[in-house]
């Protein structure tokens, strides 16, 4: 392949920031746009010998089509993302539309509700689940749906929002005494709509916001924050003023390294994303001192991946707690075909944490430098109280990750035990 003089030269001139990178053919058309973490970076890697290998004929035949590279900057990689989105619908590259099918595209949709979802869908499920009276907004496409999901992770840090929520019923002030948070909502990605926390009006802003910043239309979204923050100060309202304050500053240092770790695998439908999170988290339960079982969940990028779910009927009955977690972990650490975690959650206080250390540091040299162990401590309600371990930096980055597994350990053991409490009856 011989690549132009022109498209060499207009390389050299891209800066090191973050931005969307446009490839032009010979009439100055769009023949491809892509984002970047280091826009000098990622565009010279595809003037590297083995583009053929990595990324396959089709772009290969792209960049050799290529006369010149042109750039927008952005303030951050999230921002990139949604901007790459915007300008692929708008201009409708040649090369984006033949690299991925169509139907493989995602998309975020804000639902036509009273207090609105917000969920990520792919293109070839849309018409399935939604008319066009379901959808209020609508964005897209996205060409990476492990980096839109790590995307709305961090939209929904500054604007908690409802997702797959059983549908919205209004609730009595006798029965909002009574309800209880979902899990979203105990670690603020929520604001709570389902026990009556939050008004349809200030919800109705959230969302205001969320289509402002899926637009592009940051300048926009900090005008309207700014104006709430003075609003909120003037009526005395100082605490929703300083929340709004904190997310004005959130919104100037995002915190986008999931996006930036992955930035190499973005369209290309030849990397496999072999470098994602994974959280395990165990769990203990028996019925009256026998009966006892344990089991395993997985965590990926905030999501529960239900078909790495393992159940274990404990052999040793006599061991107590600490014992059937012991015997859980040898059993799941001889299984030398899956995948071995980054972080290990157990259930309870230290005792359960030294049992999963003694375990993990009796595994070979590069898996037990690898997994991070925590355990979950409850309170007298059984709810999360806080979350111990040596590694403190892996606690408060994947605290919400942490949190989502020992809660799925726990549901998922429960249902394991209901099912042979049944079996046993019948």
């Amino acid at each position: 392949m011989s690549i132009s003089k022109k498209l060499i030269k207009s390389i050299a001139k891209l800066p090191e920031s973050p931005g969307v990178y446009f490839f032009h053919g010979a009439k100055s058309e769009i023949l491809y746009i892509g984002k970047a973490t280091s826009l000098r970076d990622r565009v010279k890697s595809y003037l590297s010998g083995d583009l053929l290998d990595t990324r396959g004929p089709l772009i290969n035949k792209m960049v050799g089509e290529a006369e010149k590279v042109t750039y927008v900057e952005t303030d951050s990689v999230l921002e990139a993302l949604i901007l790459e989105a915007n300008l692929i619908k708008k201009h409708q590259p040649e090369y984006n539309s033949r690299d991925k099918d169509n139907k493989s595209w995602n998309f975020v949709v804000i639902t036509n509700e009273k207090f609105p979802r917000v969920l990520i869908e792919r293109a070839r499920t849309l018409p399935e689940r939604f008319g066009e009276e379901d959808i209020k907004y609508q964005f897209g496409p996205f060409t990476s749906g492990s980096n839109l999901r790590r995307a709305l992770k961090i939209v929904r840090k500054l604007f908690p929002f409802r997702d797959k929520c059983t549908p919205f019923v209004e609730l009595t002030e006798k029965q909002k005494d009574k309800a209880r948070k979902c899990f979203n909502a105990q670690i603020g990605l929520c604001p709570g709509v389902c026990v009556g926390e939050v008004d349809k009006k200030e919800y109705a802003r959230n969302i205001q916001h969320i289509k402002l910043f899926f637009e592009g239309r940051k300048k926009a979204l900090i005008r309207s924050l700014e104006r709430d923050m003075k609003k909120a100060a003037r009526s005395e309202n100082f605490e929703k003023a300083e929340s709004i304050k904190r997310t004005l500053f959130a919104l100037d240092h995002i915190n986008d390294t999931a996006l930036i770790s992955r930035e190499e695998d973005i369209d290309s439908k030849y990397a496999k994303d072999k470098s994602a999170v994974r959280i395990e988290g165990y769990d203990v339960s028996h019925f009256g001192g026998s009966e006892t079982i344990g089991v395993m969940v997985v965590v990926e990028d905030g999501y529960s991946k239900k078909s790495d779910y393992r159940r274990f009927k404990i052999r040793n009955s006599k061991s107590g707690d600490t014992g059937a977690l012991e015997e859980i972990l040898e059993r799941r650490f001889k299984h030398d075909e899956w995948q071995t975690p980054d972080v290990l959650v157990t259930d309870g206080g230290r005792a359960q944490l030294n049992v999963a250390k003694r375990v993990v540091g009796n595994l070979e040299n590069d898996k037990k430098e690898r997994i991070k162990v925590v355990s979950v401590v409850k309170d007298e309600k059984h709810r999360p109280r806080e979350i111990i371990g040596s590694d403190k930096k892996v606690i408060e980055k994947y605290n919400a990750e942490i949190l989502l597994a020992n809660s799925e350990a726990h549901r998922f053991a429960i249902a394991f035990q209901k099912e042979r409490r049944k079996k046993g009856f019948i």
